[in-house]
């Protein structure tokens, strides 16, 4: 791996690394997204089978998957498998049941009574992925968490493969999580049949999950008409490592990123010249034992980077201004630093809690902000599915001491009529 020291590195140089757009300048996808949009958005199943035949399943004939597949599937999947997802699925709830909220109504002054209702959305679309290697995983953080805030139905949409099967662990973990329906349909064109509905496939009122370039960009376009969870670009990790760090550690949790895909994004920030040699020289040892090599070393030649820093205190500063998706504490006393950390996804402390434990077993949700995105956003949680109203009760008494208050904001804003409704109301009795 290329190494950097900010002593001496051009600051150019660094934010090549440091900084990463969230969506490139694509004009082309940007074309044919839109034009797919508009095509499902106009004819419905007809657009969505012309585009499942075209991009995965030729022969296809049909956009729902049956029952008796995924009772199949059961047969397919090992027991050992079955048991981790049923693991996960419960340090999910558990982790998720604590985000719950009660609706609240309190009388702060007489007479008026205000607080919030908190309801879930009705329908959610869960978007897996399909281009590479099947993520039950995430199938399971989307799904379960939905259910645990009370969603009503939750449909899968997934691409099938050339025969127009999906992948038993897939099904296993649709079943296991709740979904109550599953469409065997992919990119851009499963997102427009989930956000306007079609014969066949019911509009929902969200969409979660990630995807290729062309089903991120969808979720963008349908926005609006739609509730989405975020724009997800490629995974990342920034482990921040002192000294102490044990190399063969840090190497392992850098290649467990960059082997998802040649853009994700792996980077060593560390105060040791010794542990950045070192973790060169691991990296490359353990990559000569990976199925995904290729892959992850071309991930790593185009996004990955170990920069040198002059402090711990410098290190702390680019692992915010990077905001990864995954930030590993490795130093000697993680707990130290943790008020420190601004921006991440999720923030791992000590040797131990190394990235693979949270995305797949630990319970928080894996579903991350990438590319920045966690400066404002968080992770996948219960809110993501929870609609909150405000309520209001006022009593007459309560309108007679804000009234006036309120038709001088309204005469302010040259909105006559607003402060009419309240004044016709002073003046009765």
């Amino acid at each position: 791996m290329r190494v950097l020291e900010t002593r001496n590195s051009k600051p150019e140089e660094l934010a090549r690394f440091l900084d990463k757009p969230l969506l490139q300048d694509t004009p082309e996808v940007e074309e044919s997204v839109r034009r797919i949009i508009a095509d499902v958005r106009e004819r419905g199943d007809a657009a969505v089978m012309e585009y499942v035949r075209r991009f995965d399943w030729p022969d296809a004939d049909s956009l729902v998957v049956p029952d008796e597949a995924v009772e199949q599937a059961y047969s397919q999947v090992s027991d050992n498998l079955l048991g981790a997802m049923r693991k996960a699925k419960e340090n999910i709830e558990s982790f998720h049941r604590k985000q719950l909220r009660s609706s609240w109504m309190s009388e702060d002054k007489p007479g008026r009574r205000l607080g919030q209702v908190f309801r879930p959305v009705e329908r959610v679309g869960v978007l897996a992925p399909g281009f590479q290697a099947p993520l039950p995983s995430s199938l399971l953080m989307a799904a379960v968490t939905a259910k645990i805030a009370g969603v009503r139905e939750v449909l899968l949409s997934t691409p099938p493969r050339k025969d127009g099967s999906l992948h038993p662990a897939m099904l296993v973990a649709a079943a296991e999580s709740g979904v109550d329906r599953i469409f065997r349909i992919g990119g851009a064109h499963g997102v427009a049949a989930l956000a306007f509905g079609t014969e066949t496939v019911p509009r929902v009122d969200k969409i979660v999950g990630a995807g290729s370039v062309y089903v991120t960009m969808a979720k963008r376009f349908v926005f609006g008409q739609v509730g989405i969870d975020m724009l997800a670009g490629p995974s990342e990790v920034l482990v921040l490592a002192d000294e102490t760090a044990n190399p063969r550690y840090v190497a392992a949790d850098l290649l467990s990123q960059a082997e998802h895909d040649p853009d994700a994004r792996a980077i060593l920030v560390t105060t040791s010249r010794k542990l950045a040699d070192e973790v060169s020289a691991e990296v490359e040892r353990q990559l000569r034992t990976l199925s995904r090599a290729e892959v992850a070393r071309k991930s790593l030649a185009d996004n990955g980077a170990i920069i040198v820093t002059r402090s711990l205190d410098e290190g702390v500063e680019i692992a915010n201004r990077v905001a990864p998706e995954h930030l590993e504490l490795a130093v000697a006393e993680p707990m130290l630093l943790l008020d420190s950390i601004r921006n991440a996804g999720a923030i791992l402390l000590g040797e131990s809690s190394t990235e693979p434990i949270g995305d797949y077993i630990a319970g928080p949700n894996h579903v991350l902000p990438t590319s920045g995105t966690a400066r404002f956003s968080s992770p996948l949680s219960v809110d993501d599915f929870i609609k909150k109203s405000s309520v209001i009760m006022y009593s007459r008494e309560a309108l007679l001491a804000d009234g006036p208050a309120a038709i001088e904001l309204a005469e302010a804003e040259g909105l006559d009529a607003h402060a009419n409704a309240v004044r016709v109301r002073m003046e009765e009795g």
